[in-house]
Formats: C-alpha cells, structure tokens, sequence
C-alpha cells in the first residue's frame, strides 16, 4: 500500500478513535445531573457553611451545580431561577428570602417538568405541588426548645417574674415566623413570663446590636432575657449589654439559635447561656433528593435533620469543634 494512503488511513482511524471517546464523555455528561441552587446571600457564618457543604456534597457525588448568590433579595433569586429554567436543569433548589410571592416563577419550573426542592426555608404558594420537599430544621421546635430551656432556668433560679425582649429573624420568613410560634406557645401557659417587646432584626450581626441598643434605651434594667433568633444578631447584641453596665448570661440571660462555633464559644465564657443547634449541613440529604428525583423515586415531603441544645446545664467544654 503506498505510504501516503496508509498515512490517511492511520489518521482517519484516529480521529474516529477520538470521536468515539469524545461521544463516550458526551453521554456521561449528559447523565450527569445538574442542580441549580439559589442560596439566599452569605449573611452569617450559619449560610456560608451551608454554602460550603452543599458545594462539598455535589462535588461528592458527582453533580453539576450552578449556585447563585441573592444577596438578600427576592427578585434575585426569582431570576436565577427562570435562569435555571431556561438552561433546563435537572433540579431546581432555593432558600427563600421570603415566604410569599414564588407562585408564578414555580409554575414556569412545574410546567417545564423541573423538580423545586426547598432548602432550609417553606414558602406559602396558593397551588399544590410547586415544590416536592422542604429539607431543613423543624424552625418550630427550636423555638419551643429555647423556651423549655428558658422555663427550666427559672425554675432552677426560683425566678418569679421574667421580663423578654425578642430579637427576631427576617420578618415574614420561615425561620422567624416558626420559631416565634414555638417559643410563645410554650411559654404561654406560664404566668412568670412576660414579653416587652419582638424587634426585627434580619438575621444580621449590625441590625442586633441596633436592636439591643434601642431595647436598652427603652426598658434598661428590666430586661431579664434576651431570645435572639441567630448566632449573628446575639453576637452583635451582647456588647451593647456590656455597654450598659450589664453583665450578659448573668444580669441578662442570653438565649441564642444556630450552634456556629463563635457562639458556643460565647457560651463557653458565660456571656450565652443557652445556644439551640440549627445544623447548616444539608447537602448531603439535598444530593440524595436530587437524585432520587432524576430517578423518578419517590421522596418524603419534609425532612428534618436531627438537632440538640448547648446551654450552661451540661459540661459547654466538652463541646466538638463545630465547623462552622
């Protein structure tokens, strides 16, 4: 055979052996799920440690993710979600900012046969299934966790009369909405306890200390506990009681929600007395969901991680690194 056609040959065998592997990734890249997720911003030590490990857990096993940040607002994530959409992704998943105002851009999702998953927050939606699940903390039982703890310290302190003043959450969130609910509803059958005043504070270290200054300014001395609803706004809080020549976890009970380590830190040195664990670590169970669904299986409605109290009633120095 002339060398020149047997040169042709030989690349022409080569580059269909090239075709071949590039076809071969082709497909694997096509099974390959892909999940686009909306976080709502990196607030707070809790949010970027759910950030980190959701990005961990895809990376785990083996899915595509395109993660936008909102930056607090809504209408951000509306849009990277129609961008989610509009690049047809496997599964669709978002902490809401807010619970109200999704139907329309989850409607676009359903009828293009894209899977919503609810991560950490519940929506309020005037159609059923817009959303397949809710993977997050049971927001309700760490209010009402908070406020058993908050019941045994006064029994502990013979306390007859208890002065509150609360900081909340994003106003109209899941998260401040449920653990208001939870915390009142246990306490309302105890006459000891009173509350002066719930004060927004947006889950943000600089809007706590603003809060604590004016509920300082306002009541003074007679603030008995603080229940703030974040780590970052307790954190923020507290010098501002230092400021007013209080002692915080002493003059002032300091009940605080999340469990990030300069919280239990906190709790360590006494000025925290109670810290309710909300685990940011979802992405696992959100990687399993996901796949789940691209297989076409059924999955639970809710699913709730397991959580527990720190509080100055077990030994705060025996408590593991957090890792977040």
């Amino acid at each position: 055979m002339d060398r020149k056609i047997l040169l042709g040959v030989i690349v022409i065998a080569l580059m269909l052996a090239v075709a071949g592997c590039g076809r071969k990734g082709d497909e694997q890249s096509d099974t390959r799920l892909v999940l686009g997720f909306s976080q709502i911003g990196s607030e707070s030590a809790w949010r970027i440690g759910n950030t980190r490990d959701i990005e961990e857990q895809a990376e785990v096993y083996g899915i595509g993710l395109m993660l936008e940040n909102a930056n607090q607002k809504q209408e951000n994530q509306i849009a990277a979600i129609r961008r989610f959409i509009a690049y047809k992704v496997d599964a669709i998943a978002f902490s809401p900012v807010v619970e109200e105002g999704w139907d329309n851009v989850l409607k676009e999702a359903k009828d293009a046969g894209i899977p919503v998953i609810l991560v950490d927050r519940d929506i309020n939606t005037e159609q059923d299934g817009l959303t397949t699940c809710l993977i997050g903390a049971d927001f309700y039982k760490e209010g009402v966790m908070a406020a058993e703890y908050l019941i045994r310290k006064a029994d502990s302190l013979g306390l007859e009369h208890i002065n509150i003043v609360e900081i909340t959450g994003t106003e109209n969130s899941t998260p401040m909405r449920q653990r208001q609910a939870g915390f009142f509803d246990t306490i309302k059958d105890d006459d000891r306890m009173s509350i002066l005043e719930s004060i927004d504070g947006d889950f943000l270290k600089s809007r706590g200390a603003e809060c604590m200054r004016y509920l300082l300014d306002r009541y003074g001395e007679s603030i008995d506990v603080v229940f703030s609803h974040n780590d970052e706004m307790t954190i923020g809080a507290i010098p501002e009681i230092e400021k007013a020549n209080l002692i915080p976890g002493k003059d002032i009970l300091i009940i605080s929600i999340d469990g990030g380590q300069e919280a239990i830190d906190v709790l360590k040195s006494g000025k925290i007395n109670c810290v309710v664990e909300c685990t940011p670590k979802l992405g696992k169970a959100l990687m399993e969901t996901a796949l789940k669904l691209k297989n076409g299986e059924s999955v639970d409605a809710v699913i709730h991680p397991e959580e527990q109290v720190f509080s100055d009633e077990m030994n705060v120095s025996a408590i593991a690194p957090r890792g977040y």
